[in-house]
């Protein structure tokens, strides 16, 4: 887990491309919204690491995206009533279900598909505040973090000194 934030702040400030940070960010809060005990989550946790994404950033979203998952789960169930209530999409689900091992998927629980659908629909807006923060951060903030007397202070404590070195970038 510490390894994986130091990871992150490194990729803050180095040269890896904000859009596989984003991605990561998105990936990873997505997965970590769907709860795990079922094929639907190791489906798109393998499909998610053939993307080009910064992997520390998606591990340590998908533990940040399991505990606001766990706090939104009433939400998720309300989400995934609804959506799975819907006369229309009736046929589509009957039809889904009937297909060979789609059933290990769970997505006829309302937590999963109401967490599913919550992931998919807070992708687009975590991935642009992602960008804005990595654009901010890269352009304003990790110069000022550098000069912090705290941030000094923690490089001389050997126990965080590996982390407070990626943190700021040195």
């Amino acid at each position: 887990m510490i390894n994986s934030i130091a990871k992150l702040f490194k990729a803050l400030c180095s040269n890896t491309d904000p859009g596989a940070l984003a991605h990561a960010v998105s990936c990873g809060i997505l997965l970590g919204f769907v709860p795990q005990d079922n094929a639907l989550w190791v489906l798109l946790f393998v499909f998610i690491l053939f993307m080009n994404i910064q992997r520390a950033t998606y591990a340590l979203c998908v533990i940040v995206g399991a505990l606001l998952g766990a706090l939104l789960d009433p939400l998720f169930d309300q989400v995934g009533y609804w959506i799975l209530m819907q006369e229309s999409l009736e046929p589509f689900f009957v039809r889904l279900l009937n297909i060979p091992f789609v059933a290990f998927t769970k997505i006829n629980n309302t937590i999963v598909m109401g967490s599913l659908a919550c992931g998919i629909v807070a992708y687009i807006p975590l991935y642009v505040i992602a960008r804005v923060f990595i654009h901010f951060w890269r352009k304003y903030a990790a110069e000022k973090v550098r000069e912090l007397k705290i941030v000094k202070l923690l490089k001389h404590i050997p126990l965080i000194e590996k982390i407070a070195e990626f943190a700021v970038g040195d």
